[in-house]
C-alpha cells in the first residue's frame, strides 16, 4: 500500500507565499507523474498543476508565473511553490501519484492524500 502524506499548508496573506510538500510512502518502484489538484468550496476539483517522472511540468494557466511544481524521485516527494497567492487560490490542495508501480507483477495505480487547506485572506 502506498500513502502520500501532504504538508505545508495555512493562512497567508493575499501577495504571500506557501510551499506544499507531498511525501509517497510504501513499495514504490517509480512514479510516471505526480501533481496537485485543488477544490474550493462548491467547485469542482481542478488541476494546478503536474510533473512527469522527466520532470515535464504541466500548469492550469490560472497559477502560470506564480506557482512552481518539483519532485524528488529518490524521496518521491512533490513540491509546490505557491507565490503571490490570491484569494482565489483559497481551497483544499490535494497531491496525487499516478502511474505508481510497487511491483512488475502487478499494474500501475494512482493514489491521492488526505488534502491540506490553503487559505488566502487578510
Amino acid at each position: 500500500q502506498v500513502q502520500l502524506v501532504e504538508s505545508g499548508g495555512g493562512l497567508v496573506q493575499p501577495g504571500g507565499s506557501l510551499r506544499l510538500s507531498c511525501a509517497a510512502s510504501g513499495i514504490i518502484l517509480d512514479i510516471n507523474a505526480m501533481g496537485w489538484y485543488r477544490q474550493a468550496p462548491g467547485k469542482e476539483r481542478e488541476l494546478v498543476a503536474s510533473i512527469a517522472l522527466g520532470g515535464t511540468t504541466n500548469y492550469a494557466d490560472s497559477v502560470k508565473g506564480r506557482f512552481t511544481i518539483s519532485r524528488d524521485n529518490v524521496k518521491n516527494t512533490v513540491y509546490l511553490q505557491m507565490n503571490s497567492l490570491k484569494p482565489d487560490d483559497t481551497a483544499v490542495y490535494y497531491c496525487n501519484a499516478d502511474g505508481v508501480r510497487s511491483s512488475f507483477a502487478l499494474p500501475r495505480r494512482a493514489y491521492w492524500g488526505q488534502g491540506t487547506q490553503v487559505t488566502v485572506s487578510s
